[in-house]
């Protein structure tokens, strides 16, 4: 099975609170950007999903634990794995770690809708067939 994808990320000050300490939101945006960035690597931009395929995901819901926190000028490694595909949802696990040690977990839930309808449609054969593929490497 292939490795999770992993996205790199900097904290900067924007990222923390006035102590340094990412601030607990953050994390869900550096989440989104390893998300976005995995598309990116399949060959998924948002843009081609929206104009090629009509579709784009929406979160359903997200479940997060804090274990340690980040802090000013952590490198930090976000990582997203495909956990269980359906016809029209995707559930991923993400991690986010330093040095090896996990400082946040989350599993995502996210659902393929109509760009023009917010309604549930199939993933796109297509990618489907990229998330197969990268999954089984």
């Amino acid at each position: 099975m292939k490795a999770a994808f992993i996205y790199p990320v900097r904290v900067y000050y924007q990222d923390t609170d006035t102590g340094g300490v990412v601030y607990h939101g953050s994390y869900l945006n550096f989440m989104e950007r390893a998300r976005y960035e995995w598309l990116r690597d399949l060959g998924f931009t948002v843009d081609t999903m929206i104009r090629s395929h009509k579709m784009i995901f929406l979160i359903r819901s997200l479940s997060i634990e804090y274990f340690k926190p980040a802090v000013l000028d952590d490198l930090l490694e976000i990582t997203v794995e495909v956990v269980e595909m359906g016809r029209s949802r995707i559930t991923l696990q993400q991690q986010i770690v330093r040095e090896q040690s996990t400082l946040a977990s989350a599993t995502v839930h996210a659902v393929c809708v109509g760009s023009d309808t917010l309604k549930p449609i199939s993933i796109p054969v297509p990618l489907r067939q990229k998330i197969e593929n990268s999954h089984n490497e």
